[in-house]
C-alpha cells in the first residue's frame, strides 16, 4: 500500500511538473533583417513589433532579431524554408512572384509612406488576397518607403543630364521609369549602392532620401535632387513561415495578427517616411548639394510627362493574376486621397 501511494504521488508530481512546464513554454520567432542598425526597420519597426508581439501574447511568443548576411532577395526563401521564422524584403527583388503590390510603385501616387503603406494593405485585403501570391508564407504586413529620389555624383540641371548615365535600380516600376529617362540601368539591391558609387560602377542611384544616412550615401554622392512627389516608391513585404504560424495556438495567432496587418504596415511606412528627414539632414551636414524642386520646375513637369501611362503599364503587367486591376487601382487611389488629407 505504501509503495502504491508513493507511486501515485510520484506520478502526480511528474504530471504537475509537466503541466507547469507546458504552461511556461515559449515560442521564439527568429527574425531575419538585412539593413544596418541605423535603418528605420531595425531602429524602430522591429523593436516596436517585438514589444507588441510579446505583450499581445503575454510572453508566450518571444521575438529574436538577427542579422541576415545573405542577399536580401533570398530572405523570402529563407523564411519559406524555415531557416528563419520572420523576415522582410523588396517584392521586386523576385520579379514575377509578387506583382500586385506594385500598384503602390506607380509614379506620382504616393507622397506619404505612411498613407501609402496603409492604402496598400487595404487594397491587398480588398482585392489581392484571393490571388494567393504569398502562398507558402503568412503575410504580416505590406509597406512602402518614402518617395524615391535622385542621388547622384553629378548635378541634374535637366532630365537630359541623366541620359546615358549609369544608375542603380532595384526593380519594379522604377525600371520602366529609368528606361523612359534613358539611363543605363544597373540592377542591384539598395545595400550595394555605396560600393557601386564609390567604385565608379554607377553614377547614381534611385533611392529615398533616408539612404543618405542609413547607407551613408552622403559620403559618395555630390547631389540629392528632391522631386515634390518623388520619382517612384518601392513595395516591401513582411512575411512569416507558414508552418511556424500554424504551430501556434489560435489565441497567439490572433494576437500576432492584431499587431500586424494594417497596424504594422502603418508603423513601417511612418518610420521609413520619417527617416527621410534624417537623410536630408545628413546630406546637408556632409556638404551634399540638396536641391528642392518646385512643382512648376521643368524637370518636374517633364518627369510627369514621362510618367504618363505607367498606371496602364501596371494594369497590363498583372493581367495574369485574375484580379480587378482597374478596381484595385481606383480603390488604392481613393484610400491615398483620404489618408493624405
Amino acid at each position: 500500500m505504501i509503495n502504491l501511494k508513493k507511486s501515485l504521488l510520484s506520478g502526480l508530481c511528474v504530471g504537475l511538473l509537466s503541466v507547469s512546464g507546458a504552461a511556461s513554454a515559449t515560442t521564439t520567432l527568429h527574425v531575419a533583417t538585412w539593413l544596418p542598425p541605423t535603418s528605420a526597420q531595425n531602429a524602430v519597426v522591429w523593436p516596436t513589433w517585438k514589444k507588441w508581439v510579446e505583450t499581445a501574447t503575454e510572453g508566450r511568443v518571444k521575438v529574436d532579431i538577427e542579422n541576415y548576411t545573405g542577399a536580401p532577395k533570398t530572405i523570402f526563401d529563407a523564411v519559406e524554408d524555415g531557416v528563419y521564422d520572420v523576415g522582410f524584403s523588396v517584392n521586386a527583388y523576385l520579379p514575377g512572384r509578387f506583382k500586385l503590390a506594385s500598384v503602390s510603385e506607380i509614379p506620382g501616387e504616393i507622397t506619404s509612406a505612411e498613407a501609402g503603406s496603409v492604402a496598400l494593405w487595404r487594397t491587398y485585403e480588398a482585392f489581392f488576397k484571393p490571388a494567393k501570391e504569398f502562398q507558402g508564407l503568412q503575410l504580416l504586413a505590406l509597406f512602402v518607403h518614402g518617395p524615391g529620389q535622385l542621388q547622384t555624383k553629378f548635378p541634374v540641371n535637366s532630365l537630359a543630364d541623366l541620359k546615358g548615365k549609369k544608375m542603380r535600380v532595384g526593380g519594379g516600376l522604377v525600371n520602366e521609369l529609368a528606361a523612359r529617362l534613358q539611363v543605363t540601368p544597373i540592377s542591384a539591391p539598395a545595400t550595394k549602392s555605396y560600393e557601386l558609387m564609390q567604385q565608379g560602377v554607377v553614377d547614381g542611384t534611385f533611392l529615398p532620401a533616408e539612404q543618405q544616412k542609413t547607407l551613408r550615401l552622403s559620403e559618395v554622392s555630390t547631389n540629392l535632387t528632391l522631386f515634390p512627389k518623388g520619382l517612384y516608391t518601392t513595395a516591401f513585404s513582411i512575411v512569416m513561415n507558414e508552418d511556424t504560424f500554424d504551430s501556434l495556438s489560435k489565441k497567439d495567432q490572433d494576437a500576432i495578427m492584431s499587431v500586424s496587418g494594417e497596424k504594422l504596415s502603418k508603423l513601417a511606412g511612418a518610420a521609413w517616411g520619417e527617416a527621410d528627414k534624417e537623410g536630408i539632414a545628413a546630406a546637408k551636414a556632409s556638404g551634399v548639394n540638396v536641391v528642392y524642386l518646385a512643382k512648376d520646375d521643368p524637370r518636374v513637369i517633364n518627369v510627369h510627362k514621362l510618367e504618363e501611362g505607367m498606371d496602364q503599364t501596371w494594369i497590363e503587367s498583372v493581367a495574369d493574376r485574375k484580379v480587378d486591376a482597374k478596381g484595385a487601382l481606383a480603390y488604392f487611389r481613393k484610400n491615398m486621397n483620404e489618408l493624405s488629407q
